[in-house]
C-alpha cells in the first residue's frame, strides 16, 4: 500500500523529480521498455504505410495496363486508317502489306537497338561493387598478415 501512495505521489511530481528519485536499474528497464514498444510503433507504422503504397502502386500499375490496352487499340484503329488511305491509291492488299513491312522494320529496329543495350547492360552484377569488396578482402587479408608478424 506504501508503494502505490508512493507512486501517487510521484505521479503528481514534476516528470524530472520523478526520474530522479528512480534507481539506475529503473531506468534502465523502463528505458528498454519505452524504446521496444516505440521500435514496435515504428514497425507497425511502416508496415501499414507501406501496404498503403502497395496498394496505391497497385492501382497505378492497373491503370498503366488499361492505357497500354487502349493504346494498343488506337494503334489499330490508326493502322486500319492508313489502310484505307492508302488503298485510294493502291490495292488493299498492297497497302495493307506496306503497313505491315514498315510495322516489321519499325519493330527490327527497336529489337535490334533494345539488344544491343541490354547487351551493354550485362552482366547485371555490380562491378564496382564486385572490385571495392575484392580490394577489402585483400585488405584485411594484409592486415591480418601484419599483425601476425
Amino acid at each position: 500500500m506504501a508503494t502505490q501512495e508512493s507512486n501517487l505521489a510521484r505521479a503528481s511530481e514534476p516528470h524530472g523529480e520523478r526520474l530522479r528519485d528512480e534507481s539506475v536499474g529503473d531506468l534502465l528497464r523502463q528505458l528498454a521498455t519505452e524504446t521496444s514498444t516505440l521500435v514496435r510503433q515504428e514497425l507497425a507504422l511502416a508496415k501499414a504505410e507501406m501496404s498503403e503504397k502497395g496498394k496505391q502502386a497497385g492501382r497505378g500499375a492497373a491503370m498503366v495496363s488499361a492505357a497500354g490496352v487502349v493504346t494498343l487499340l488506337a494503334l489499330g484503329a490508326f493502322t486500319a486508317c492508313v489502310i484505307v488511305l492508302l488503298d485510294s491509291a493502291m490495292a488493299l492488299w498492297l497497302a495493307a502489306l506496306l503497313v505491315a513491312v514498315v510495322y516489321g522494320g519499325v519493330a527490327a529496329v527497336l529489337a535490334l537497338t533494345g539488344k544491343n543495350r541490354l547487351k551493354e547492360a550485362a552482366p547485371p552484377v555490380p562491378e564496382q561493387t564486385e572490385r571495392s569488396v575484392k580490394e577489402d578482402v585483400e585488405w584485411a587479408k594484409t592486415r591480418a598478415r601484419s599483425a601476425r608478424t
